[in-house]
């Protein structure tokens, strides 16, 4: 509830009186429960407001107006006692004041009293008549006021003359005013996550770019420079989208920008006239700082230019102190514990950083920049609450390296995030702004080595031998194929030892395998009279109970269409027509758990019947109805179980009216909804905690939660006919009748058409150039609509409560890519930066870096055009994953990336079994890692060991099919964007029908074979090699290996 001042000069202000009770009762309650302790004894509390000023300073009586009233109220005096709170203000002051009266007396019970000061009055006489009250109320009153706030102008000089001289016994009450601050309530959080939101996008759209274009253009910009134009970008919110209003928004310090070996870790640092300096080996330290509603925030980043193996380490080791500092804000914790977690770490990482650690890891902060009570440092004692907000800020201060340069010699590295408290765990809402090494470590010498080493090769070529065996000894630089080589060892060593900790920590994990999906009781009819009237004792099928009614001696049996195993037809040559029902029983191979066939074991089952009939064309027709029916059913009960193995999602919260939702229109969605109707394009927005897809069907809508998404990726489309947003999931989701793990939406970028007549039309035909550039402006502008919306959403992802889910856009690096064959066709496969993906061609691949255990590059070396790439899993359960007919040309470049992104991969000149590979491996994790972990893929060694090579081929079976193998991801219906596959599942069904139950010729022959058998009991040698084919079907029987018996292979070896 807010109430408006009274009167024309205060009309712009509100006061909010709701806050203002529930601060008034927080005060005097905290004033009376800690009055010894914090307040001094005091009973009664003075404070005086200095006059405005132009300068930045965070007073105690400052925020006191702020918090109570909502705003700062200069050249006022406040006194507060038991029983009446006293205001010594001008007239317009009064004004706004005047409201709080009846507010004050409900919430606490005290007279609010007004001393109205004039223009020509000095206040005098109102100072005495305040001290003459609070004489009435107490004999002996100790007064508490705020020590170490210095009087400024005549009217505080006089008021504090006054205060000192007349015999009141006086405390310092600053360390009561800074607990009453210290934890925050909801509205005062709100807007520190507001103005922590701007300090982050300031650094991360403004600031990082400013550094990055002025470093890759080598400007020449001063610090003062930069921070003239980012406090315009703090103050100007709008420039870098960010919608808070600027009369709202003002900086906690000017910014600060410091590099060339000159660093000042304080708060008090300030960017001195000296240039950028951005050599290689140099660092920038940038310290952002805004408010909101006058609630501080602040960030500090560090940026490492070619930084040198010290610079890294400094970096990396404060990085993860300043993450143990975080983790330790804890309620019930002390404020000590944060800066002993960051030096216990620095002890332990680099103990010869421990002199260069600042002296604290930083301070309250909320409507002081600098809360001095709440400082994190090894000796305050004081219990951590939540709602308290920390500045967490630490740093190493002149670091010594090697260099002789003055502005290389030192240099410091300096991280500051906003922190709250939270109920379990600290909330950091300033970590829009990365600080991972990888984001502020940058490199810009990589172009220049390689040139150097071009020019050097050219100057060798045209040298004689001497002088170039000559260049090549001074030259003592490591090949590329050397370094990697070299990395390669060591990433080998980390993966055996990552590997065999997993494996050790295991332990027995049950399979999955092999449950029964759960049905209801199988009732056709529930009551007799449901029974349909006969029809001359024929075969009949009931769409509606789902029902079969077969005559048995005269009586018209039902069957649920579920019993129904298969059925088939046959007509003889008389014309004759027979149709045979097979039903599911128990005991029967190869049939499916159903719990209704375990709940009646004992029972006496039908399990196949067969009629005569003289009219084909009948038989035919309940044939076809039978499979029909089943179809449907096993369809909508496969459908049903599917939904049921899905895991809960929350609800979709739909935006409000105040924030209407990011929506881009006329997208089209893989996998497509079911239906035979129209397919319709549909809008794609972005809620409050989720994406909705829907079409003008009411049918046809996807609701995708932000908590679900594990990967989003954007892919304008380049050589490709679509541009593309595509959403990578945790759990499955039902798109329509379909289960999936990733959902597209997409649009076509050109329209399909198709020149009348045929004739090749003139480069310079006008129709054709207009059409080029309406087809480029088509593509342009559908580039720009879903980088908006991507823009949008990844800026929605960076507010703080969506930071756990750690989100952003990821998009292809087509410069990396390579054409292989992942499924049945070839595709250009991509790898973004967390994933290596394939996002045109149906089923799509996503493969997720992080849960990459090995790759091998197979058939290398063999002279051929092609290769082959396995990808292993972390978890082994999981079936590899086979990237087929790879490009002898990509080779190179896949190992190179495979490198830079720190995977490990060997080579191999044969395709393994990896299934038998994968299952020795979880059989016996301890002989695999004694026996040297994933180095018996290793190709060098197995050449350089002769006496072991051929121990190891006999261990691995080269497999020439394709492996059937494929990630769980890789199970849906595949499609292309002209294709439907509506009659896929209706064609898989037919054929699995036709699989079932045997031929007449079938049975006959078995007969017959029983007869002879009866006459002859020892098989002839002809007969049971007759008998071991048919029970090996297609598939050839198992080899005898020379030598070796009719034993089969054996299990896989490790040296």
């Amino acid at each position: 509830m807010a109430a408006k001042a009274s009167g024309n000069a205060a009309s712009a202000y509100t006061i909010n009186l709701e806050n203002f009770s529930k601060r008034l009762q927080a005060l005097y309650s905290h004033w009376s429960k800690y009055k010894d302790d914090l307040w001094g004894g005091s009973n009664v509390l003075a404070v005086a407001t200095p006059p405005p000023s132009e300068d930045l300073r965070y007073l105690k009586s400052s925020a006191l107006n702020i918090w109570l009233i909502g705003y700062e109220f200069p050249d006022t005096v406040m006194v507060f006692t038991k029983k009446e709170i006293h205001f010594l203000c001008s007239q317009k002051k009064v004004s706004l004041l005047d409201v709080v009266k009846k507010t004050a007396k409900d919430a606490v019970k005290v007279q609010v009293v007004m001393h109205v000061k004039g223009k020509n009055n000095d206040g005098a006489s109102l100072i005495e008549e305040i001290f003459r009250a609070v004489r009435s109320e107490y004999d002996t009153p100790v007064i508490g006021h705020i020590a170490k706030e210095a009087p400024e102008g005549n009217f505080l000089e006089m008021w504090d003359e006054k205060l000192k001289s007349a015999n009141f016994q006086l405390a310092d009450v600053t360390n009561g005013f800074s607990d009453l601050f210290a934890v925050k309530d909801t509205a005062e959080v709100t807007n520190i996550k507001k103005a922590a939101y701007l300090t982050s996008s300031v650094m991360k759209h403004f600031v990082v770019p400013k550094l990055e274009k002025t470093i890759d253009e080598e400007k020449k910009v001063t610090h003062f420079s930069l921070m003239d134009e980012t406090e315009k970008v703090i103050l100007e919110p709008a420039k870098i989208k960010v919608k808070l209003k600027a009369d709202n928004v003002d900086i906690c310090y000017p910014p600060i920008f410091q590099s060339g070996g000159v660093f000042d870790l304080k708060p008090s640092a300030s960017s001195n006239d000296d240039s950028l300096f951005y050599d290689s080996m140099s660092v920038i330290i940038c310290a952002i700082g805004s408010r909101y509603n006058s609630y501080c925030s602040n960030v500090a980043r560090t940026f490492l230019i070619d930084a040198n193996s010290v610079q890294s380490k400094a970096y990396e080791v404060l990085l993860k102190a300043h993450e143990a500092a975080i983790g330790a804000l804890k309620p019930g914790n002390k404020a000590s514990d944060a800066y002993l977690a960051a030096m216990s770490v620095v002890e332990s990482e680099a103990p010869e950083f421990a002199p260069n650690l600042t002296r604290s890891a930083g301070t309250g902060i909320g409507l002081e920049f600098r809360e001095s009570s709440l400082v994190l440092n090894g000796k305050n004692e004081r219990i951590l609450k939540t709602g308290m907000v920390f500045n967490v800020s630490l740093g190493l201060q002149n670091v010594q390296t090697e260099m002789k340069d003055p502005k290389t010699e030192k240099f410091s590295v300096l991280l500051a995030d906003t922190v709250i408290v939270g109920e379990t765990s600290p909330e950091v809402v300033t970590s829009t702004s990365s600080k991972a090494v990888k984001d502020v470590a940058y490199s810009f010498n990589e172009g220049e080595e390689e040139e150097e080493v071009e020019e050097l090769s050219k100057v060798n070529a045209a040298l004689p031998n001497a002088a170039k065996a000559t260049l090549r000894s001074v030259n003592h630089e490591v090949s590329k194929e050397e370094l990697r080589r070299q990395h390669q060892a060591a990433l080998a060593r980390q993966k055996n030892e990552e590997t065999a900790r997993r494996l050790a920590g295991r332990g027995a994990e049950g399979s999955n395998n092999g449950l029964s999906r759960p049905s209801g009781d199988l009732v056709a009819y529930k009551n007799v009279n449901d029974l349909p009237q006969p029809r001359d004792l024929m075969i009949q099928v009931d769409q509606k109970h789902e029902a079969v009614l077969l005559p048995v001696y005269g009586k018209m049996v039902p069957f649920h269409i579920a019993t129904v195993k298969s059925v088939t037809s046959q007509q003889d040559t008389n014309r004759t027509c027979y149709i045979r029902i097979i039903f599911s029983v128990p005991g029967a191979p190869f049939s499916q758990h159903d719990q209704n066939l375990q709940k009646f074991h004992d029972s006496i089952y039908v399990k196949e019947v067969s009629f005569r009939s003289k009219d084909p064309r009948h038989i035919s027709e309940i044939v076809q109805a039978i499979k029909t029916l089943r179809r449907q059913v096993a369809s909508r009960e496969s459908e049903k179980a599917e939904r049921a193995t899905l895991v809960t999602q929350e609800k979709l919260q739909l935006s409000g009216a105040k924030f209407k939702p990011i929506r881009l229109s006329d997208l089209w969605i893989r996998p497509v909804f079911g239906g035979r109707g129209r397919k319709l394009s549909g809008t794609l927005e972005a809620h409050s905690n989720g994406f909705r897809y829907s079409t003008s069907r009411s049918d046809e809508r996807v609701d995708i939660m932000f908590a679900n998404v594990k990967h989003a990726f954007f892919q304008p489309a380049e050589k490709e006919m679509i541009t593309l947003v595509h959403f990578h999931l945790h759990n499955h989701i039902m798109v329509g009748n379909k289960k999936t793990k990733d959902v597209q939406f997409y649009v076509e970028v050109m329209d399909v058409v198709q020149t009348i007549g045929g004739g090749k039309r003139s480069a310079y035909d006008p129709d054709e150039i207009e059409e080029e550039q309406r087809e480029r402006d088509r593509k342009n502008k559908i580039s720009m609509d879903f980088q908006n919306f991507v823009n949008r959403v990844n800026d929605l992802w960076g507010q703080p409560q969506f930071k756990s889910f750690d989100l952003e856009f990821d998009q292809p690096l087509r410069e990396l890519g390579f054409h292989g064959v992942p499924h049945k066709s070839s595709a250009f496969i991509v790898p973004t930066s967390s994933c290596l993906v394939e996002l045109i061609e149906t089923p799509f691949v996503v493969i997720t870096l992080a849960e990459i255990e090995i790759v091998n590059l197979e058939r290398v070396g063999l002279g051929q055009k092609n290769f082959d790439m396995t990808i292993v899993f972390k978890d082994f359960k999981r079936d590899v994953m086979r990237i087929d007919s790879i490009p002898q040309s990509s080779l190179d470049g896949i190992k190179e990336w495979l490198d830079t992104t720190d995977l490990k991969y060997y080579e191999s000149r044969l395709n393994l079994n990896w299934r038998q590979i994968l299952k020795t491996i979880t059989d016996d994790p301890k002989q695999f890692i004694d026996d040297g972990g994933w180095e018996f893929l290793n190709l060098e060694a197995s050449d350089s060991d002769s006496d072991h090579s051929q121990e190891s081929d006999q261990g691995y079976e080269p497999s020439d099919a394709q492996s059937e193998s494929v990630s769980e991801d890789d199970d849906e219906d595949s499609e292309s964007l002209v294709e439907s596959e509506d009659d896929e599942e209706d064609e898989s069904v037919d054929g699995s029908e036709e699989d079932e139950g045997k031929t007449w010729e079938e049975l006959e022959r078995e007969a017959s074979n029983a007869d002879k058998e009866k006459g002859n009991e020892s098989d002839s040698e002809e007969e049971r090699k007759r008998r071991k084919m048919k029970t090996f079907g297609k598939s050839r029987p198992p080899e005898r290996r020379p030598g070796g018996g009719g034993s089969l292979a054996k299990k896989a070896r490790f040296r």
